[in-house]
């Protein structure tokens, strides 16, 4: 044994120490070490230091540390290490530190340094840890971090987030414009946000924080609601909102996630279907534009939330818009804010006037500098009501302007272009109720002119007609005594006077038709007998015409109805296709039956009617411009009266196009009586 020394004893063990090779024992240490002089000089370096750091230990070995490893560590080399040596600590010393490989990157380690004695002198041990795989996992956290807030924040969804004591932690950009919140900025705390937000549940009854859904589903609920939110200065929002908790992998509640989608337009949408709904009922129930306009407006101010709305209408006779109703909440029924008198051009009813188009106003309040006096009265009057926004649309039957439909609001909208939208709905039902109501106001006017014009007929007409026409009759009678001259006069005023006679008759029976002072017998009709009657009577005009008549008749074709007044709408059809066929046409008759109607067809190759007139063939007195380009006489009556005839009998008449020519006239008659 070395030196005499007793086994086990610590003068064995000095020896047995001494006589390690250093180099081996160090390489032997699974972490990378450094020995380094004072004079900054690497006095050795292990295996793990040359993996790490890609130098061989005779490149690095008797060479400066600024030669080579070039340590990166906040000061210049030669000063931290005379700091290191005066303070000779004897316990580690950790540092973060790089240094340079020998491809040139330089390598994040964590440096933990201690400073011993040895024969040469001081030497500071510096043992090394990588801490690029830290650093790679940092800075994946941050990429990661970054990259979850640019999705959350591009999400046109609301997002909240909170741990489990309720404090927020995360909240997306959608989530801070929902609450009225900076883009970017510290996360409120919920007293902050109960200061400046005010929440409602489904019913639109006010809910504080807590009972909102996040706070709830941090407290384990799951939830699946509608909130509606509202922050000052901005109109509500309607949300559908999820909430759930977050659990960790060990089962514990951590947290709490909702998401809130706006549905804002969607749920506005449907109500102002209900609220076109509840339009068209009021609308069909009513008499009169003024009677309903209050209930309309009404209806419409509630379905958005407004204080007040009001009509105007475009006077037929003077061209002027005067308001013709308005509904309003109680502190817009001051004097001074309805009932004003618009001017062209001015203001936002003015403007609508003038162009046709609808217009909106987020905030009247800006243009207070760009006003008429006119405007500015008016601006005035809103801003001291509470009034802010307005928007007004246009009411149109076509092309023509009617009126305009003007509604207040206290405060912008989010959804402007569907909110123009929607108005302009209602306003287009208001048009066409009012266009419709004008034309049959019209129509009554022009029914009333008729029935002036039939009475005039009959009362004024008739009877001298009557007599002239009897007097005719006694001078055709009395022919012999009359030279040729004189019985052609006579001729001439007899038959002048029968058709004028025809022509008054026929009317007289339509108006008595139509007003109900005539009407048909009841009983049963042999429809076939009566074509076959109207056939026999007609094949004499047919002949003379140069017309050929075709008849395809059942035996009998019996059905409820008048015979008198069947033959006379046979008789006139008949009369038609004969006097509008060319020489030498055939007039087909048909009659068929299916198990509930008879189907009488009159088809003839004659002129046929224009394009674009067959809507207008049963009207009063009308005539295709065909007929009057060939000078056929007529009345107009004819079609007129057997559609009537027709309707008392519930049935229907149809004109349509014959093939290649003409025209087929369908007559349908019920086989039973009506119920």
């Amino acid at each position: 044994m070395a030196n005499g020394a007793a086994p086990g004893t610590a003068a064995a063990g000095s020896a047995w120490t001494a006589s390690l090779d250093s180099a081996v024992l160090l390489d032997c240490v699974q972490e990378a070490f450094l020995a380094v002089d004072a004079d900054g000089v690497v006095r050795g370096v292990n295996r793990v230091a040359q993996e790490l750091l890609g130098f061989t230990s005779d490149e690095v070995c008797g060479r400066h540390l600024d030669d080579t490893l070039q340590p990166e560590h906040g000061g210049p080399t030669a000063s931290a290490l005379a700091r290191l040596f005066a303070q000779a600590p004897r316990l580690p010393v950790r540092r973060n530190v790089r240094f340079r490989h020998r491809d040139g990157h330089y390598l994040p380690v964590r440096a933990a340094v201690s400073v011993i004695t040895a024969e040469s002198g001081p030497l500071a041990c510096v043992f090394l840890t990588d801490l690029s795989g830290q650093a790679s996992a940092e800075e994946r956290a941050d990429r990661n971090d970054t990259f979850l807030a640019t999705l959350l924040d591009s999400l046109s969804v609301g997002v909240g987030a909170c741990d489990d004591t309720g404090k927020l932690v995360v909240l997306n950009r959608a989530a801070r414009e929902i609450m009225g919140l900076p883009g970017i900025g510290p996360l409120p705390t919920p007293a902050e946000i109960a200061t400046s937000v005010a929440f409602a549940d489904g019913g639109a009854e006010p809910i504080p924080w807590e009972l909102t859904p996040l706070p709830r589903a941090c407290r384990g609920e799951t939830v699946d609601e509608t909130v509606h939110v509202r922050v000052a200065g901005r109109s509500p929002q309607t949300f559908a909102t999820t909430a759930r908790p977050i659990v960790g992998p060990d089962g514990q509640r951590i947290g709490a996630m909702s998401v809130a989608h706006d549905v804002t337009a969607i749920r506005r949408l449907e109500q102002f279907r209900a609220c076109q709904d509840t339009v068209d009922e009021i609308l069909t129930s009513s008499a009169s534009i003024t009677e309903v306009a209050p209930t309309v407006l009404r209806t419409v101010v509630t379905t958005l939330g407004w204080p007040g709305a009001e009509l105007f209408l475009i006077d037929e006779r003077s061209g002027a818009l005067r308001a013709a109703g308005h509904w309003s909440a109680e502190d817009l029924e001051d004097s001074g804010f309805f009932g004003h008198v618009p001017i062209r051009g001015e203001a936002i009813t003015g403007r609508v006037w003038d162009t046709g188009q609808a217009i909106l106003l987020p905030d009247i309040a800006a243009y207070r500098d760009r006003c008429t006096d006119y405007e500015r009265e008016r601006l005035e009057v809103c801003l001291t009501h509470g009034v802010g926004t307005v928007v007004a649309v246009p009411l149109r039957n076509g092309s023509t302007l009617l009126g305009v439909l003007t509604c207040y609001a206290a405060e912008p909208e989010l959804h402007e272009d569907q909110l123009v939208v929607l108005l302009s709905g209602v306003a287009a039902q208001l048009g066409a109720y009012v266009a419709l109501h004008r034309a049959e106001q019209v129509a009554r006017q022009l029914s009333q002119v008729q029935e002036d014009f039939i009475n005039l007929v009959g009362h004024e007409l008739r009877t001298p007609l009557t007599s002239i026409t009897a007097n005719s009759r006694m001078l055709v009678d009395d022919v012999g005594l009359l030279d040729e001259e004189h019985r052609q006069m006579v001729a001439a005023i007899d038959r002048n006077a029968t058709t004028l006679q025809s022509i008054v008759d026929a009317l007289l029976d339509l108006a008595h038709l139509d007003s109900g002072r005539a009407g048909i017998e009841g009983g049963t009709v042999d429809l076939a007998a009566v074509a076959g009657e109207a056939i026999t009577a007609a094949r004499l005009i047919a002949a003379d015409a140069g017309v050929r008549l075709e008849a395809v008749l059942p035996d009998t074709v019996p059905l409820p109805g008048d015979a008198v007044r069947l033959r006379q709408v046979v008789d006139d059809l008949l009369i038609n296709a004969i006097t509008y066929s060319r020489a030498g046409a055939p007039v087909r008759v048909e009659l068929t039956v299916d198990p509930a109607t008879a189907h009488l067809c009159v088809a003839d190759l004659g002129i046929g009617v224009p394009a674009g007139e067959h809507g207008r063939v049963f009207d009063r007195f009308y005539r295709g411009t065909n007929v009057r380009h060939h000078g056929i006489a007529g009345h107009g009556l004819g079609l007129s009266l057997a559609r009537t005839i027709v309707h008392l009998h519930h049935g229907t008449i149809e004109l349509t196009d014959n093939d290649p020519s003409g025209t087929v006239v369908r007559l349908c008659l019920p086989l039973r009586p009506a119920e």
